[in-house]
């Protein structure tokens, strides 16, 4: 039995309409489905420019609440040069951040909070030598 990676990862928010332009804006990722029910958007797949990754957000107010302050999230950046331009990014469009630090085996950028202060860290595919 094979395993292929993650299809999406799902996570609760509390205003649909905040967190995509939030996600859009940061991570730079864009709508691949709308969930819409009763005639409302109450969630969104978002993926990557390369489809690499899927991260699905879903209103979910109660659940987002819970969720504050917890980094179930570290997307993968290939080396530490583009982790560099990831902390750039950040700076321009002045999102706070950690700042880069070495992880257990690579490099991370930590403290990246989405409006419902759930943290996303991005985290290289390089090692340390």
């Amino acid at each position: 039995m094979l395993l292929g990676g993650f299809h999406h990862v799902k996570l609760p928010i509390s205003n649909v309409h905040k967190s995509l332009e939030w996600y859009r804006r940061v991570l730079g990722l864009e709508v691949a489905i709308e969930f819409v029910e009763d005639g409302v958007l109450r969630g969104v797949a978002l993926t990557d420019t390369g489809q690499t990754l899927m991260i699905a957000l879903r209103e979910e107010p109660r659940r987002a609440a819970g969720w504050s302050g917890f980094d179930p999230l570290a997307l993968a950046v290939p080396t530490l040069q583009e982790l560099h331009a990831w902390s750039d990014h950040l700076n321009a469009i002045e999102v706070s951040h950690s700042g880069i630090t070495e992880g257990s085996v690579g490099w991370l950028l930590g403290g990246i909070t989405d409006p419902d202060g759930i943290e996303i860290r991005l985290y290289t595919q390089q090692r340390r030598p």
